[in-house]
Formats: C-alpha cells, sequence, structure tokens
C-alpha cells in the first residue's frame, strides 16, 4: 500500500509541473561561471508560455538565416519566411537591392506571396489585389477612389534589416542587433580561403523533431555525447583533439578527420553555430546549413541545405554525394531520438537542471549564457 500512495502522489506532482505557469525564478536567469554551470532549467523547455517569450526576446532579436544567393540572383526573386510570428518576405530589386519587408499587405493584412518565386515584376497582395513595387512603395490600389485623404504615395511595406554573407542571406527583425560581420568574424577567419559563396545548392532535406527548439541545439553545440550515440561519426572523427571555441555569438566545434576514410578523405570538421538557431557543418567539399525553426514547445523542424563546388558532378562525385547524403541521415536519425528522448525526460517532471561539463559542454554553457541574457532583457522587447 506505501508503495502504491507513493506512485500516486509521485504521479500528482509530475502533472502539476507541466501545468504550472512558466515563472522563471531569479536564480535561473543569473549568469554562471561555466566551472560552476548548470543547465537551463526544465520548464524553459517545456512550457508554452516560455516558448512564446522567445519569439519575442530571441528570434525577433537576432539574426536568422532565410535563403542563399541562388536563390535570390535576379530582380524580382524572392523568398518567403517568418521569424518571431511575423511573416517576411525578402525580394532583390530592380536596382540589384536586396530588401526584407513584412509580407503583410498595409490594406487587411493579406500575404504578398505565399511562396518563394523568380521574376516577379511586383508584390501582389493575394487578397484583394494592392500591388507594390519591389522597393516596398505601393503602385496601386484599385478601386480606392472615393476613400477621402487616400494617396497610395503614403503606403509602403515595412522594411527589416537583411544582410548577406557568403552567400547566405539572414534577416532581423528587430534593428538594435548587432551588425552580421560582429556576429561571423571569427567563422569567416576560421574558414579562411574555403569559397563557400560559389558552391551551388543542391537539395533541402528537413527533419521533424518532437523536441523543444533548445534541446537540439544543445545537442548540436556538444562533443560530449558522441561515443555514446554516433558510433559511425566518432569513429570519422579525433573525440581526443575534438575542441570547442566560444565567441560572443557564436562557437565552434573542430575535430581532425581520418584520413584512412574515403568519403571526406584528410582535414578537419568544422562545426559552426550562430546564435540562437543557425549552424554551418563544413567538411572537404561539403557545406550542409541546418537552420533550426520552432514550431512549439515541444517541436521543432530541422532543415539541412547540401552545398557543393561543382554544380554538374561526374558520374563518381554524384555517387560519393549520396553516400554523405546517406551517412548525414544516419547520425540526424540518432540525434533526432536522442533529442526526442531527453525531451521526454525533461517534461518528465523528475529533472530540473544538472551541472554541466566544463571540458566538454562550453558550447552549451555559452548558448544558456546568451539565453539567460535575453531573459534578464525581457523588459526591452
Amino acid at each position: 500500500m506505501p508503495a502504491h500512495r507513493g506512485c500516486a502522489i509521485l504521479a500528482f506532482r509530475f502533472r502539476s509541473a507541466s501545468t504550472m505557469p512558466f515563472q522563471p525564478a531569479a536564480a535561473w536567469l543569473a549568469p554562471q561561471a561555466l566551472e560552476r554551470a548548470t543547465a537551463l532549467p526544465a520548464p524553459f523547455y517545456t512550457s508554452p508560455e516560455a516558448f512564446a517569450t522567445e519569439s519575442r526576446v530571441v528570434f525577433a532579436r537576432s539574426w536568422q538565416l532565410v535563403a542563399h544567393a541562388g536563390q535570390l540572383a535576379g530582380a524580382g526573386d524572392h523568398v518567403v519566411a517568418e521569424v518571431g510570428g511575423l511573416p517576411l518576405l525578402v525580394v532583390r530589386g530592380v536596382d540589384g537591392t536586396l530588401r526584407a519587408f513584412h509580407n503583410v499587405c498595409r490594406h487587411r493584412a493579406g500575404p504578398l506571396a505565399t511562396c518563394d518565386g523568380r521574376g516577379a515584376r511586383a508584390l501582389r497582395c493575394r487578397y484583394h489585389g494592392w500591388t507594390y513595387a519591389l522597393d516596398g512603395t505601393l503602385r496601386s490600389a484599385h478601386e480606392m477612389g472615393g476613400a477621402e485623404g487616400f494617396d497610395p504615395a503614403d503606403v509602403r511595406l515595412p522594411e527589416v534589416g537583411v544582410a548577406m554573407w557568403r552567400g547566405l542571406v539572414f534577416v532581423a527583425v528587430d534593428a538594435r542587433v548587432p551588425p552580421l560581420v560582429d556576429l561571423l568574424g571569427d567563422v569567416d577567419a576560421r574558414l579562411g580561403a574555403t569559397p563557400i559563396e560559389t558552391w551551388a545548392f543542391e537539395r533541402r532535406v528537413s527533419y521533424m523533431v518532437a523536441a523543444n527548439w533548445k534541446t537540439y541545439v544543445d545537442n548540436y553545440l556538444e562533443g560530449y555525447h558522441l561515443p555514446h550515440v554516433h558510433p559511425s561519426l566518432n569513429r570519422l572523427l579525433d573525440y581526443r583533439r575534438y575542441e570547442t571555441v566560444t565567441g560572443t555569438w557564436h562557437s565552434l566545434q573542430t575535430s581532425p578527420l581520418d584520413g584512412d576514410d574515403d568519403l571526406y578523405g584528410a582535414g578537419e570538421a568544422i562545426y559552426a553555430f550562430v546564435y540562437p538557431n543557425t549552424m554551418l557543418n563544413i567538411l572537404p567539399d561539403r557545406l550542409q546549413t541546418n537552420r533550426v525553426v520552432p514550431l512549439d514547445a515541444g517541436r521543432c523542424r530541422v532543415d539541412f541545405d547540401y552545398f557543393y563546388p561543382s554544380a554538374t558532378p561526374d558520374a563518381a562525385e554524384r555517387e560519393r554525394r549520396a553516400r554523405d547524403a546517406a551517412f548525414s541521415d544516419e547520425v540526424q536519425q540518432e540525434d533526432s531520438t536522442i533529442c526526442e528522448a531527453v525531451q521526454a525526460g525533461l517534461a518528465s517532471g523528475s529533472y530540473v537542471a544538472g551541472r554541466l561539463s566544463p571540458l566538454r559542454e562550453n558550447g552549451v554553457h555559452h548558448f544558456h549564457e546568451r539565453l539567460r541574457e535575453a531573459w534578464r532583457d525581457i523588459g526591452d522587447a
């Protein structure tokens, strides 16, 4: 009987932990030295309220990867995106300038575009046909002649920040974000002369993961789990020489490659993270960008875009790329499985926050410190 009573109490506690309103304690948000650091407490990963707050204090106040240069090569080429709940449209103007607009018509909030496209001459609302030039100015609003004091020249689409780095296009909703070059300077230096901006996009593969977006990012930011989760990848990398270096807004994980491997050969693996949700996986003659897209408190989507030096591979290179895709899929399935198991543990009520390894989890600590800072600045959002 006591055992049954104890189980009932435990179950009640678990249900209560998952339904309580999210109220982060001040101690959870205080800066932590790496040597004494703990992970973020579980409610940050499970609470819908925390998820909603992050849309404002994390995603709307950071640079977000939304496209690559090949998608926006000519006038009128455009991509649609969403950042922090705000629909966006990035378009190449007739003057060659990239601009990012709210994808929300100023008439009654209809979309200017619902999918990516090429060569548009104008941006036409899908709801009532109001038409904007590629610079965001309202060009025509038919049947508005009887609207007293209405002047189309007074109407234009709101803009947000847009910048390109090595062929990758980023947007920022909040004007207070630091320049993109400040975020990526060290990454740029590490890449050196590797001309990833000239490499051709080949394909996108997306994974739906039943885990909070931070659960996935945490997993990406450390090699601590390699021997236990990724046997094939662990054989490819040198765990003893696996290093993580952190900057202000990024971290770099690097490892020498097994030179005997016939897929990637000699060289090094570079895993670059740009706060809060962009990753660049760079192996010899292959770039893979990862963007972690939050869906809700317990789900995210991870988009993998593959780039290679040649747009016209020969038969041997096509075979190598197929093996690269299969190997990457194996690693991602392993990551998805462990992240989903971790998310279940975070939601169970059994866990609050554990200690981090100063040797192996400094990248996780760096990410969590950025998040704590964002939460402390919540009043400015």
